[in-house]
């Protein structure tokens, strides 16, 4: 549990900042804030698609507090992608 609470704080965190980070740059306009909608649109897609395979083949775990952390994990490292790509300008 300690660590499903660690990974839901560094969510958190980490989440925060990636919204503020695309606010800015769909708010600029133009062809890159395009792209940067439709690329988070995408990924939210896949991300959900992937997230339900990993479930229905027991993948995320047997338990609701081993699906919960393997998911938010799973979640962590998409949003720690995207902060890092959109830190980097």
């Amino acid at each position: 549990m300690k660590m499903l609470g660690g990974d839901l704080v560094a969510l958190w965190g980490e989440a925060a900042s990636v919204i503020w980070l695309r606010t800015q740059r769909i708010a600029q306009g133009g062809p890159e804030a395009m792209a940067e909608a439709g690329l988070m649109v995408s990924e939210k897609i896949a991300a959900q698609q992937d997230l339900l395979g990993k479930l229905a083949t027991g993948k995320l775990g047997k338990t609701p507090i081993a699906i919960a952390a393997n998911s938010t994990r799973y979640m962590l490292e998409g949003v720690r992608a995207n902060r890092r790509r959109l830190s980097r300008g």
